[in-house]
């Protein structure tokens, strides 16, 4: 995912040279089914046809070995290039000029026009929902509009109080009309402060409720390069932050792009990496030691943050306390996943992204197997607490209701929120009854 803007920047540049076909060699089974990749299309507002390449024949004919790989061919259709990993554009624009001309020089680079037609969905007052936080305390359940690129701040009936945001994406502090975010994900409340991981910007965002204005207090717009850089804020590279956990004056960043939590300390001012060496693993150990895989998620009961750990399907921890530990609560591997509920090693996962502690339980948004879950940590047992599993959108008795790829969850006021992001909606569940139902969103 994280290559996706890297790759459409290139693509705008050279709208008339460069011609981009995605295959999609699924590893989640999720994955596979063909409405869930259109949606995924458009979630991340590709513009390219992509191709569902759930037997992984294009995979093996091509000789791919990694997720991503990016294929160089020619204009004549010969492989010339084959490159593994992330890209930035910084690195291949070049690459893709010289292209160009080698090619325009040999007179065989053809710049007609492709017909394509780009994947929409119809207009909703949300757009694919990433993340939401419902605080009991003010009443006020906020929302990361993602697609939308803005902040939604209502009541937790619904009714909006405020639109953060203009609603294109780009990185501008300023009033609440004027300010911009791209693709916002994760949020934190403290009184009428609240804090914003601004994902695609690669920055957290600062937004006086009061004052209605917001400020950019971490993150320079470009994407880390390296996964130890860190110190001043505003001079810090960051990659993708995907979640967030306010802990005594400490934020807590869930970085997806670099495979870290990363800790911002409000009052010094200084940022850097807290629990995750970098690599791409799930290896438990000491905390700067231990290897993560795309944390997406974070929440906390004040001893432990937890967090959501999605490709390695996993839910782990991370002590608080100096000297602490990553551990593993549930969760195999990176190509161990399912839906199966349990103990222990028999629990099953499918690409977790949301997760928030309540009185002792850990309430998790399940996103590939469409349900939330609650996991009991002590016991390391997970029950389905919402959903069938197929996807859809249905409310009523909790194991009747469907949901559609649910990314983030809230529990607040004797519900449980949540942002069922391919239903482009906030669905409710009820503590005591199971009841799902769907907020109606008034005022947007």
């Amino acid at each position: 995912m994280h290559v996706f803007p890297q790759l459409r920047k290139l693509e705008r540049k050279y709208r008339g040279e460069l011609a981009v076909v995605g295959v999609h060699s699924a590893k989640f089974t999720s994955e596979k089914e063909t409405e869930n990749l259109r949606k995924a299309v458009m979630r991340y507002e590709l513009e390219h046809p992509v191709v569902n390449d759930s037997e992984f024949q294009v995979w093996s004919q091509y000789g791919c070995r990694a997720w991503p790989t990016l294929m160089f061919l020619d204009p004549l259709g010969k492989v010339i290039g084959k490159h593994e990993g992330e890209i930035t554009f910084e690195d291949f624009d070049p690459i893709i000029q010289e292209m160009v001309q080698e090619f325009d020089g040999l007179g065989v680079l053809d710049r007609s026009p492709l017909s394509h037609a780009v994947e929409q969905e119809p207009g909703s007052p949300l757009s694919f929902p990433g993340k939401v936080l419902a605080d009991e305390a003010s009443g006020r359940l906020v929302i990361s509009d993602s697609n939308h690129n803005r902040i939604i701040v209502a009541t937790l009936e619904g009714d909006v109080q405020e639109v953060i945001g203009q609603g294109e994406p780009g990185l501008a502090d300023g009033a609440f009309s004027e300010a911009r975010f791209d693709h916002p994900q994760g949020l934190a409340l403290d009184g009428d402060t609240l804090y914003v991981a601004d994902t695609e910007n690669h920055a957290v965002r600062r937004v006086d409720l009061a004052a209605r204005r917001v400020d950019t207090i971490a993150g320079t717009g470009r994407q880390a390069r390296a996964y130890r850089q860190g110190g001043d804020p505003r001079a810090s590279d960051l990659s993708s932050p995907w979640d967030l956990w306010l802990h005594e004056g400490v934020l807590f960043i869930a970085m997806a792009g670099i495979h870290q939590i990363w800790s911002l300390d409000l009052g010094r001012r200084t940022i850097g990496p807290y629990a995750g060496n970098g690599r791409e693993a799930p290896v438990d150990g000491a905390l700067l030691s231990a290897s993560l895989d795309q944390p997406s998620g974070i929440t906390a009961d004040g001893h432990k943050l937890y967090f959501a750990d999605s490709e390695a399907s996993a839910i782990r921890s991370a002590d608080l306390s100096p000297g602490g530990r990553v551990e593993t609560i549930v969760g195999e591997g990176l190509f161990v996943f399912g839906d199966v509920d349990g103990a222990g090693d028999d629990v099953r996962l499918q690409h977790p992204q949301g997760i928030d502690h309540h009185d002792g339980i850990l309430y998790v948004a399940d996103t590939y197997n469409n349900k939330v879950k609650r996991l009991f940590p002590n016991t390391r047992s997970v029950i389905t607490f919402a959903g069938t599993g197929e996807p859809g959108h249905r409310d009523g008795e909790a194991s009747q209701a469907a949901l559609h790829e649910p990314s983030g969850v809230s529990v607040a006021a004797g519900r449980v929120f949540v942002a069922d992001t391919n239903n482009h909606a906030i669905r409710t569940v009820d503590l005591e009854t199971g009841v799902v139902g769907t907020l109606e969103m008034k005022g947007v």
